[in-house]
């Protein structure tokens, strides 16, 4: 097994970064989300601080289990997720779990990013990693907080009327 496991999300990426990267490098995907908010109420905990409750979307369980065991024999973690606020979530969402099965220990975890997929962008990436930016996670929560308790259709017009009464509140003349 690589030394270094880098997640990516499409099966397609990472095959072609395994390529980039060599055999230092073992490259999974995580095929998009691997949770989301639990099917019920209380998914959403208005009265505690909108506490989100997650559980391991099913079609992807299978996914974020070799994910879990290929990091038991890996020594760190390069979490390779898109640049958006999607990919920063998903990213958090593979480091929380892996984290609560006890397989990061004290191993050194790493959030790369690149805008296209060539050997020198991933290889400038993996050089110059960073952490997860818990800014854009909390604004994938709060989106999908709002998505789930007002519904999407309501969210988005809740936003472009915000959006429009501060346009005029800040105009000028």
């Amino acid at each position: 097994m690589s030394k270094n496991l880098v997640i990516v999300e499409s099966p397609a990426k990472a095959k072609t970064i395994k390529k980039y990267l060599g055999t230092e490098f073992s490259v999974l995907a995580s095929y998009g989300h691997v949770r989301d908010l639990l099917p019920k109420e209380g998914a959403v905990d208005t009265a505690h601080d909108f506490a989100m409750h997650y559980e391991l979307i099913e079609k992807n369980k299978k996914h974020v289990t070799a994910i879990v065991t290929a990091m038991k024999k890996a020594e760190a973690l390069y979490l390779a997720t898109d640049p958006d606020r999607e990919g920063e979530a998903i990213s958090w969402h593979i480091y929380s779990i892996l984290k609560d099965k006890k397989t990061l220990k004290d191993k050194p975890v790493h959030r790369v990013v690149f805008h296209e997929i060539t050997r020198a962008a991933v290889r400038a990436a993996i050089e110059n990693p960073r952490e997860i930016s818990m800014d854009l996670v909390n604004s994938q929560q709060a989106r999908r907080a709002l998505d789930y308790l007002v519904g999407f259709n309501y969210g988005v017009k809740f936003v472009a009327d915000y959006l429009r009464v501060a346009y005029k509140a800040l105009r000028c003349g």
